[in-house]
């Protein structure tokens, strides 16, 4: 029987290889976020975590101010959005490209068509994909091959391929790399979900925690089940098999998973310009399930009262940023945030900071 105590150790097989995303260079001054290991991720355990939640005598709760400060970070760099032009295909807009970043793809004159202002400066005007690329496969292949050129310059590269639309079940223009999408300012659309427990009239929320070893926010917690939304599959069934990979949920109850909403958020940092949408799930999970990893990117498992999840979430930076949104979101859905809370409707309508298309 799982109690709010239950922890699950996840089966983490290490890594072909290690990337040590530090040691890399870029040409622009960035901090520490998703582009590199965050340098304090793995400064806390599963102690601290839990004495910050537990902590329950600070009478905080309808305090909402850290909850904005959690929405801030995932909506940073809105004054520096001049800094970027459109990213055309066949005349619509597909994404975002800083200014600077735009001089890296001028030598690629046979993929990109860069127009500059007619005032006779050399101000760019938007950046599009030559005509001669005509099919998606095309697009896909030659813009595949710039990154590969660019190296280094776009860190973290996954093998993981994002469809690149106008907005969500719009026609695919090609495919981009995933750690490719924030330079080329493409929305990116992913999953996450809340797997929760209900016993004795309370709510627990299983909670993750990163990897040491993965590439992104190594050692932070995180939600049961979250993940990216590639090129040819729906959300449901990349919910299912996210589910299977990285918690051990069969399908036969993951298919229970329900469609609850979205969040947005838009964050500039240097040349990167992330656009995302997440997709929420909620999953009512039985009360004896433990979640077991299957693909080495967690390092275990816990389940907690919701409400300790929300302390953590208003107190500390624990969290992965854009998993705060989700489950702030779940917070507002259930019932732990309140109307009479000052601030409520604007920190509810700032979950879709982004723009949700």
């Amino acid at each position: 029987m799982a109690t709010v105590a239950a922890v699950a150790a996840a089966r983490c097989s290490p890594p072909t290889r290690r990337q040590l995303l530090t040691r890399r260079r870029l040409p622009f001054s960035v901090s520490f976020s998703s582009v590199a290991p965050h340098a304090a991720a793995a400064g806390f355990g599963w102690a601290d975590a839990l004495r910050v939640a537990g902590d329950g005598g600070r009478g905080d709760e309808s305090d909402l101010s850290g909850y904005f400060r959690k929405v801030d970070i995932c909506n940073r760099g809105m004054d520096n959005k001049g800094e970027f032009v459109k990213f055309l295909v066949e005349d619509q807009v597909v994404g975002y490209v800083h200014k600077g970043f735009v001089e890296h793809l001028r030598d690629f004159h046979d993929v990109f068509s860069i127009v500059s202002g007619n005032n006779g400066s050399n101000t760019v005007e938007n950046v599009s994909l030559r005509s001669s690329l005509r099919t998606p496969e095309d697009r896909t292949h030659a813009i595949g091959d710039v990154i590969k050129n660019l190296g280094e310059m776009i860190p973290g590269i996954r093998n993981e391929l994002y469809p690149v639309t106008s907005s969500y079940g719009m026609p695919v223009y090609f495919s981009l790399e995933r750690a490719a999408a924030p330079y080329f300012g493409i929305k990116a659309y992913g999953v996450h979900m809340n797997g929760y427990v209900e016993k004795d009239g309370q709510k627990f929320l299983w909670i993750g925690k990163r990897s040491d070893m993965k590439q992104t926010y190594p050692g932070m917690l995180d939600h049961l089940v979250a993940g990216g939304l590639p090129y040819g599959i729906s959300c449901k069934e990349n919910i299912i098999k996210e589910c299977e990979e990285e918690a051990g949920i069969p399908r036969s109850i993951s298919t229970n998973a329900t469609s609850v909403g979205a969040v947005s958020y838009m964050d500039i940092e240097g040349f990167r310009y992330k656009r995302d949408v997440l997709f929420c799930y909620d999953l009512n999970l039985p009360a004896d399930f433990v979640p077991n990893n299957e693909d080495g990117e967690v390092d275990s498992f816990k389940l907690i009262p919701v409400q300790h999840a929300a302390n953590i979430i208003r107190r500390t930076d624990f969290f992965k940023p854009n998993c705060n949104l989700v489950i702030i979101d779940f917070l507002f859905r259930h019932g732990y945030i309140h109307p009479d809370s000052r601030g409520y409707l604007n920190l509810l309508q700032s979950l879709r900071s982004g723009d949700c298309s």
